[in-house]
């Protein structure tokens, strides 16, 4: 195998052996077949769209396969073998509508007409055949540039599932999945041609996170500041980690006056301040972190687990029966509820001990989405121009258990007193119990929300600039990201696609980057390493 789409890739180079996530070789290669079968359907898709023929199964299907692909959403072997016959199922019936509409199918050999092995050992091999290094003779930057894409389309997929999933679609995006996909097969393709690509891959995925945020906010609200529990309340338990808010409701739901309380774990962690969800008296408060004692969190939570999406760490025999996997999430021997009925879930949660008494950790504060912020807009310009805000730092990001993270915490730690600091998505969870005070009332940390809140937080950005009568860039505001998995990457290339410049970007670079790819986006937006908390405030404050 080898895969290094993730930042705690093996030595910073690739994993060879074994995923450092717990990817096994024969996973890694059902996941490189399933894109290379997706990859021919797009092909169709692509013909389909030039006479007028878009099937939204082949949509639907698109999305959901490339998401499978993500860091740690699904290891399951065996879901990998129905999805690549699926996805030849799908690309020979919308051949057949294409050829009925007079469109072109006559599309070459490789992807467009393999034929799938009918044993897992048989798609294995197919699988090795033709991963990230199955061309020894390919130009490196064009494949950097070429895997930049597709792990942006991974993270576009993400959003664009899970808006679909609250009704919220838009054609563009998927015809540009497909798009994205097919040019990573054309030969004729050059590095500016491929720049073109991965600037609008950042195009489409601040659609994708628009539409997410209308579905979210259409459900349930724009979230309100709110202060949620960090301890527990004496009595059963359900733990609900990972991003989807549909998930998080159906538990509700289906829990409701059982004597249940519902906690939130990693990115759910802002599901508290959303008015549709937060009106369950049950919905208590929020367990444990995301990714540094993950593990130990959930082998201790005395109730049932539910993993919605991705940011699981592989779960371990002691305690893997307490977990549950819905959506396209999954782990082999571990339980998947694939129909949203959460009997068995709330079943195991009423079998468990539960927490045996009140516990008091504190709490903290989120709901600081864009309509929060606007909403006191008035006092943050006043306070800016009264000098008694300084500066603004967004410090946002994924975590992992790699080391060297801990210089986030320590950077927010040592932000002056007269800054805030905006965060979003998991890597928060390296700071965001910290109480850092307030500016005039408004609190120097600022929760905005998951990672796909980047739209929020992209939004406050604009809106603040058109107050200040200025760009973007000559805001006192400066992006100090961490990154993980390929959502990371879709949004740094949404960034880069509003001409953000002078991020700082860790804990490392990306392996699949290479120099000169990387001199490219050094020239054009000044991205940059992070260094030491000391050395980056003190270039930034001056």
């Amino acid at each position: 195998m080898f895969c290094y789409q993730c930042e705690q890739t093996a030595k910073g180079e690739g994993c060879t052996k074994v995923g450092v996530c717990g990817k096994q070789p024969e996973v890694a290669a059902l996941q490189d077949l399933l894109l290379y079968a997706v990859k021919g359907l797009s092909l169709y898709a692509i013909e389909g769209r030039k006479v007028w023929v878009s099937d939204p199964e082949v949509n639907k299907f698109t999305c959901e396969a490339v998401f499978s692909t993500l860091t740690n959403v699904d290891f399951d072997a065996d879901r990998f073998v129905l999805m690549i016959n699926e996805a030849i199922r799908l690309r020979d019936a919308l051949k057949g509508k294409v050829s009925a509409a007079s469109g072109k199918v006559d599309l070459g050999e490789g992807p467009a007409t393999f034929i799938p092995e009918n044993t897992i050992d048989g798609l294995v091999a197919q699988g090795e055949k033709v991963g990230v290094q199955s061309d020894p003779n390919a130009n490196p930057d064009i494949l950097s540039l070429q895997q930049v894409l597709i792990y942006g389309l991974k993270g576009v997929a993400a959003y664009a599932d899970h808006a679909r999933i609250l009704g919220q679609e838009d054609d563009k995006v998927y015809a540009f999945i497909h798009e994205g996909l097919a040019a990573t097969l054309n030969k004729d393709l050059g590095v500016n041609d491929l720049v073109g690509l991965v600037l609008k891959c950042g195009e489409i995925n601040l659609r994708a996170m628009e539409l997410l945020d209308a579905g979210n906010t259409g459900a349930y609200g724009h979230p309100v500041p709110t202060s949620v529990p960090l301890g527990a309340k004496k009595g059963k338990a359900i733990l609900v980690s990972g991003h989807d808010l549909m998930d998080l409701e159906e538990v509700l739901k289906q829990s409701d006056g059982k004597g249940i309380n519902v906690y939130t774990h990693g990115e759910m962690l802002p599901c508290h301040g959303y008015p549709g969800l937060k009106k369950y008296a049950h919905f208590y408060g929020h367990y444990g972190t995301a990714w540094q004692n993950q593990k130990a969190e959930f082998a201790e939570f005395p109730g049932a687990i539910l993993m919605t999406t991705n940011c699981i760490q592989k779960p371990q025999d002691s305690y893997q029966s307490n977990i549950f996997t819905t959506g396209l999430v999954g782990w082999p021997g571990v339980t998947h509820i694939a129909d949203k009925n959460y009997a068995s879930l709330i079943e195991k949660a009423l079998a468990m001990p539960g927490f045996a008494e009140d516990t008091d950790k504190g709490s903290v504060m989120v709901g600081f989405a864009r309509n929060a912020v606007l909403g006191v807009a008035d006092k943050i310009i006043e306070a800016v121009k009264g000098k008694a805000i300084r500066h603004f730092f967004l410090v946002a990001g994924c975590d992992g258990a790699k080391p060297g993270r801990n210089y986030y915490t320590e950077f927010v730690e040592k932000v002056p007193s007269d800054c805030v600091v905006l965060t979003l998505a998991c890597g928060k969870f390296r700071f965001f119990d910290k109480d850092l005070g307030d500016i005039g009332g408004i609190p120097r940390l600022l929760d905005v929300g998951q990672c796909n809140d980047a739209y929020s937080a992209i939004q406050i950005a604009v809106a603040l600039a058109g107050a200040f009568e200025c760009e973007v860039n000559d805001l006192p505001l400066s992006m100090v990201l961490s990154w993980y998995e390929q959502k990371a990457v879709a949004i740094l290339l949404t960034l880069f696609h509003l001409g953000i410049k002078d991020i700082r970007l860790g804990p490392s670079l990306p392996a699949f980057i290479t120099p000169n790819v990387l001199q490219v986006l050094v020239d054009n937006f000044n991205i940059m390493p992070i260094t030491t908390a000391d050395e980056d405030l003190k270039t930034i404050l001056g």
